[in-house]
């Protein structure tokens, strides 16, 4: 069996995140939220969606590599179920060195550096290339998020992935946001995305875990689809 290293993709070593979680919460046991169903379910859709979007993974990979220098796909450490960390694939949508643009933005604009210790986003995020603009503002970055959710690292529907800081952001609702997978989608997505200040967007994930039903999955597919056409709050 091809290993991911093997196909193209970077080696990543896996690590847990420590937080402990309440044994009396009844959200945590010996699967994520939703259980075999809903992974089931998240199967069928990732892997006939990556079917039917083969076509457009080449031309947007081949649209970023055109853009600016570097590799179509970047991969970017998140803290998924049980605190277990993984690489989060998306096209990639900002220079390579990303991480100096940044730093030298918020030095340069301390009220910048603010907004983005608050929320962890920016408006005109200085790392973003043009083309990379254009597919955040239709989420078409995230599209090979399909395939962590085929490896069982995300599901199509679930709390927005973290990276290690943000979790600390999330307080005594961690043990929450870690009893699930996190979602390419979910109602954060769906209520706003970067227009919503984070201490709603720990709400808004909160909220769908403790909820969790299939019918609420299905409601918040169908609500996305209007969300990316409109691209409202994506930058």
């Amino acid at each position: 069996m091809p290993t991911m290293e093997s196909v193209g993709f970077a080696a990543f070593d896996e690590k847990r995140v420590n937080v402990s979680l309440n044994d009396t919460n009844p959200l945590t046991s010996d699967h994520a939220v939703g259980g075999i169903l809903k992974r089931a379910v998240d199967i069928i859709i990732a892997s006939t969606a990556l079917l039917m979007l083969a076509p457009l993974f080449v031309m947007v990979a081949i649209a970023v590599k055109l853009a600016a220098p570097g590799p179509a796909l970047y991969g970017h450490s998140r803290v998924g179920y049980q605190g277990r960390t993984f690489r989060c694939w998306k096209f990639r949508s900002m220079v390579t060195d990303g991480d100096r643009v940044l730093q030298e933005y918020l030095t340069q604009n301390p009220q910048e550096r603010d907004t983005w210790e608050r929320d962890r986003k920016l408006r005109n995020d200085p790392r973003v290339t043009r083309i990379g603009a254009v597919l955040r503002a239709y989420s078409v970055d995230e599209l090979p998020q399909l395939i962590n959710v085929l490896f069982g690292d995300m599901s199509i529907v679930g709390p927005r992935p973290v990276v290690d800081d943000e979790l600390a952001m999330y307080g005594t609702a961690a043990p929450i946001y870690l009893s699930a997978r996190p979602g390419i989608t979910g109602l954060w997505q769906v209520s706003g995305r970067s227009d919503t200040s984070y201490e709603q967007r720990v709400s808004f994930d909160t909220t769908y875990v403790q909820g969790w039903s299939l019918v609420s999955d299905i409601s918040i597919i169908l609500r996305t689809i209007p969300a990316v056409v409109s691209s409202r709050g994506s930058y």
